[in-house]
C-alpha cells in the first residue's frame, strides 16, 4: 500500500485550447519543466487558483487524491473537459 498524498501548494491553470480543460501543478516548481508537448496541448495558459491541496480537500470534478500523486509522479495533472454523458448528468443536476 502507498503512503497518503500529502498536502501541497498547487497552481490551476486554464488551457486556452480547450474550454474546462485544466492543468494543476506544484506552485514551486511551477510550468518552466513541463513537457512540450503538454504545453502546446493546453495553449496559452491562465493562471485562474492557487490552493493548499490536502487530501482530505474535496474537488468537484477530480479526485484529490489522483491529483496530488500525478503532481508527485510527472510534475503536474491535466483535468481535461467533461465527457458529453457528465455534461447531460451535470445539467440533469441543475434541472
Amino acid at each position: 500500500m502507498s503512503a497518503p498524498a500529502e498536502a501541497r501548494l498547487v497552481e490551476i491553470f486554464r488551457s486556452s485550447r480547450k474550454e474546462e480543460m485544466y492543468l494543476y501543478v506544484d506552485k514551486q516548481e511551477g510550468i518552466d519543466d513541463l513537457p512540450e508537448t503538454l504545453l502546446k496541448q493546453c495553449g496559452e495558459l491562465q493562471s485562474v487558483m492557487t490552493l493548499l491541496l490536502q487530501p482530505s480537500r474535496k474537488l468537484a470534478r477530480v479526485d484529490t487524491a489522483e491529483v496530488l500523486a500525478a503532481i508527485a509522479e510527472q510534475g503536474f495533472f491535466l483535468q481535461m473537459p467533461p465527457t458529453p454523458e457528465q455534461l447531460r448528468r451535470r445539467e440533469q443536476c441543475r434541472g
